[in-house]
Formats: structure tokens, sequence, C-alpha cells
């Protein structure tokens, strides 16, 4: 039997490309299609439209144009920033000094394990508070007379915890280290005024606030130093090589002014349904818990443990019954494994096996959440009921920390 309804809350994963940002990238892939480094007026006219691609995206961040670096997505630019940095320190002969969090987007957590593995910089990972934030004391303790770069995510994917990201560019550059924050599920929820937020470095990808996927951006501050993660080409001044994606590139930039034309109402109506669904899970799904900062979280951003239920089986239970949601991180769905996230926050193995994300989006209606929280606590029922599983309280899944 098909589903009653078609319930998508995985925005945090990824969104439908807006039809404004379909409509205005169409004649890039066939009536506009010279490459923009070519001198012709096929090339000229691609490389206009890219010029007001990257005028509008750096007025919206409060940038100039050429600090923008066009990219194919947020792991490419959390790549170019992390590696690009250490890169040119230890060209410099300086031994670099990474902080991050356990908490960070693989994009970067990876990265950074990888640099490390390879000797390539020190490794510092910051530990987090119960519920998902750094405290700026922690990085002000942390922070080295060599300390090179530091890369905190604006707000988490898993739990939609948001950090203090002007406060803690601020204590980085006391200490004369560089810092980047990976901003993409902040987009369109937060405003990205770079300098605001004081940030030297920062990473968007259009897919995530209704763009297309396979592009990205990073923002990086004049004067600073990197060397190119990607070589080949003078493409974006000589720091990303590749022929522009002029569709894709369109529309980003697209996606992102419509993003801050609607700003205030957007994340007015995002808060309203998120909370919608937080009072509801709390109050029907019994030893649910959430994760996260109650308060200081995403917009459209809803995470809980369910103590006594597997995640990936309730993910299936609930898309049998039309409701797309996920696991932590999309990147981890399918994974036996717990996620990395919770096990920093100190959850205990069990418990974080029972995670589940809930994001809203532009298309999401009350009527959405009310399928929800009828769905939902049924499926935790059968769940347990067929697993057989004891239910222990939530907060014994707690670890010490």
């Amino acid at each position: 039997m098909p589903p009653e309804r078609l319930v998508y809350l995985d925005h945090a994963a990824t969104t439908p490309a807006d039809p404004r940002v379909i409509e205005a990238m169409l004649p890039y892939f066939g009536e506009v299609y010279g490459n923009p480094l070519s001198t012709h007026r096929f090339g000229r006219a691609a490389d206009r439209a890219l010029s007001a691609a990257r005028t509008t995206m750096a007025d919206i961040l409060n940038c100039a144009p050429d600090e923008l670096i066009f990219t194919s997505g947020a792991s490419e630019s959390d790549n170019l920033a992390l590696r690009g940095t250490l890169a040119f320190a230890l060209k410099a002969g300086l031994r670099p000094h990474l902080i991050t969090a356990a908490t960070e987007h693989h994009a970067v957590s990876h990265t950074a394990a990888l640099l490390r593995e390879t000797d390539c910089c020190d490794v510092t990972l910051l530990p987090v508070a119960h519920d998902g934030r750094i405290a700026p004391d922690t990085l002000r303790a942390a922070l080295r007379s060599d300390s090179t770069l530091v890369s905190l995510m604006m707000g988490n994917n898993e739990i939609g915890t948001l950090h203090p990201i002007m406060e803690l560019a601020a204590i980085a550059h006391e200490r004369g280290a560089l810092f980047h924050t990976d901003a993409v599920q902040a987009a369109g929820q937060m405003r990205l005024d770079v300098r605001a937020l004081g940030v030297d470095m920062l990473a968007l990808s259009a897919h995530k606030f209704y763009g297309p996927k396979g592009v990205g951006v990073l923002y990086i501050r004049d004067g600073i130093d990197l060397i190119p993660t990607q070589s080949g080409g003078g493409q974006e001044r000589e720091r990303r090589a590749g022929t522009h994606n002029v569709p894709l590139i369109v529309g980003m930039a697209k996606a992102l002014e419509l993003a801050n034309a609607d700003f205030e109402a957007r994340v007015i109506e995002y808060t309203r349904l998120r909370d919608r669904i937080i009072a509801g899970v709390l109050a029907r799904v019994s030893d649910a818990s959430l994760t996260g900062h109650p308060t200081e979280r995403l917009a459209n951003h809803a995470s809980f443990v369910i103590a006594g239920i597997d995640a990936n089986a309730l993910l299936m239970h609930l898309d049998l019954r039309g409701i797309a949601a996920s696991s932590g991180s999309a990147c981890n769905t399918g994974n036996p494994e717990p996620s990395e996230v919770l096990i920093a926050l100190g959850y205990l193995r069990e418990l974080a096996l029972g995670s589940l994300r809930l994001t809203v989006g532009s298309g999401t209606t009350d009527a959405d959440i009310d399928y929800l929280l009828d769905v939902l606590p049924s499926s935790v029922e059968r769940l347990r009921a067929l697993q057989g599983a004891a239910v222990p309280g939530v907060h014994s899944g707690l670890g010490a920390g």
C-alpha cells in the first residue's frame, strides 16, 4: 500500500532546487555555453554571468568579489581551507597546529585526522559540552603561540547546535591563528556577514539552501596565503583549477539571493515548526531526549535520541509511511556504528544508536508535522516490541561527560 502522504523532513541532508533557481540556470546549459576564459563573444557572455554571480554573493556575504573561490561543494571548500593554509605554513618552514573538534562534519574532522596521520601538522580536538557547544575558554586554553588555524562549524549538521563564531574567531585572532568556519547548515538561517563574524574563511554548499548540487564557495579573506589543492589552470586567481561550472554558479548565486531576501519570515516559520516537532516528540514518544542545545540551535533542526530502538530500522519504518528523516549525518545513514558526534557529547553507544534527525524546510506544513507526530510514536513502540528491547531511562545512556 502506498503511504498516506509523503513528508520530507531531511532538509539538513539536501534541499530541492527552487524553481526560480532552475529558471536562472537554464540559459547557461544551452544558450550561453562559452568558457568564461575564452576571449570571444561566447566566452565573454559566460564571463559576465560568472562575474555577476560573484558580485551578488559578495554583496550578501559582505566581502570583495575576488575573495570568493568557487568550488564543487563545501567538502572541497573545507579541504582547501585546511590543507591549503597548513601546506603554506609547512612550506614556510613552520610546524602547523590545527585546532578543531570531534563534532565537526567529516569534511573537516576526517581531513584533520589524515593530516595528523601523515604528519603534516599537530591537531588538537576541543572537548564539547553535552549540548555540543564549545566554551570560549576551552578554545583559549588550547591555543598555542604556534597555532595556525582554528576550524569550527557555525551550526552542527547532526544536533543543530550553534557555536558563538564571532567570539571564537576573536579569541583565535588574539593568538595570531586564522579562523575557518563550515557554515553549510547555517546558510539561509543565519546572517553570514563575514566582516561582522570576523572569520578568515567560510565554506558554503548551494544544495543546502535550495540551490543545485555540485557547487560551493569558499570565502578567503584578502591577504591569506594558501597552496591550491587542485592545480592545472589559472582559474579563481590560481587558487582552484578547473573550467567554471557557469550554470551551477549562477544557480548558487540566485539561491543565496533568495535566501537573503525572505530571511526573517523563513526563520520565524522554521522555528515555529521545529518547536512543534520538539514539543510533540518529547510529549508523545517515551524515553526520547532532545540532543544539542535547547535554544542555541538551527531554526529548522530537531534531533533526538530514543532509547530502545535501532535508528536505521526506525528510518525504514518511517520511510514505509512516507516520512523521510535521517539518523545524525546523512553520510552515516546505514552505518551500524554510532554517531561520532553523539559519542563526543557523552552518550553511550546503545543510546547513540537510536538517534533521529528531523529538519523542516520551505515546503513543510503543519499537516506534515501532525502526520509525523501520529506516525512516529506507533513506529517506535512497534520497533521496541519487535526487538524485545528493555527500555532504560534516557539518562542511563549518558557517559560521565
